[in-house]
């Protein structure tokens, strides 16, 4: 091995280190602060339950890293299972009733679902005051099931769960006043019993 091939091996063994320590130094909590406050409100549907209306609140926490953003947040909604899994729950009812020529009208069972969550947003090149963001994140699920014909049962108990999940959005935040963002965002969650996408606006208000 000549000297020359060895003197570029070591010198790459050298930065490599220095390389990631940059890296790892572009990480900072000095960043992280209580930067803003919004609320939000929009339309959600999912895989189990009919369309519902959504709200929530959010905590902009700062800069973690350049162009990442840390945000907190948390939403409600409430929703009735449509009726492709209502019939599907009779249908399996009626199968387990012996010499029963009976039909089963479970009616109405809902489930109320709060998420809180956090993102990491990661910033993409802004346009004047619009600045657009992709993220990713990781939320529990507090859910509560509800219903004339399951109050009291061990379906209740099965569906009154905390369940963790991960979500995925893009968003635009729009700078309409100084400390007064106009937010839009498209929202996609999964968890273990139900997949959710939600469209949501609302405004954000930021402090210096």
């Amino acid at each position: 091995m000549s000297a020359g091939i060895r003197i570029s091996i070591v010198l790459l063994l050298m930065s490599t280190p220095l390389q990631a320590q940059g890296f790892l130094e572009q990480f900072s909590y000095e960043g992280v602060r209580f930067a803003g406050i919004g609320l939000e409100a929009g339309g959600v549907i999912s895989n189990s339950l009919t369309p519902e209306p959504i709200g929530g609140v959010r905590i902009d926490l700062g800069l973690f890293a350049p162009r990442v953003r840390v945000m907190l947040g948390a939403s409600y909604f409430k929703g009735e299972f449509d009726a492709d899994r209502i019939a599907e729950f009779e249908t399996r009812l009626e199968e387990l009733l012996v010499d029963c020529a009976c039909t089963l009208n479970v009616g109405s069972v809902t489930m109320a679902n709060v998420e809180v969550f956090a993102d990491l947003q990661y910033l993409l090149r802004a346009v004047g005051r619009v600045q657009p963001y992709v993220a990713l994140g990781f939320g529990a699920h507090i859910r509560d099931g509800d219903g004339a014909a399951i109050d009291g049962t061990f379906v209740e108990d099965a569906l009154d769960t905390v369940a963790a999940g991960v979500g995925a959005a893009v968003g635009i935040d729009i700078a309409i006043l100084s400390r007064l963002a106009f937010l839009v965002e498209v929202r996609g969650g999964l968890t273990s019993e139900l997949r959710t996408a939600s469209a949501r606006g609302g405004f954000m208000l930021r402090f210096p």
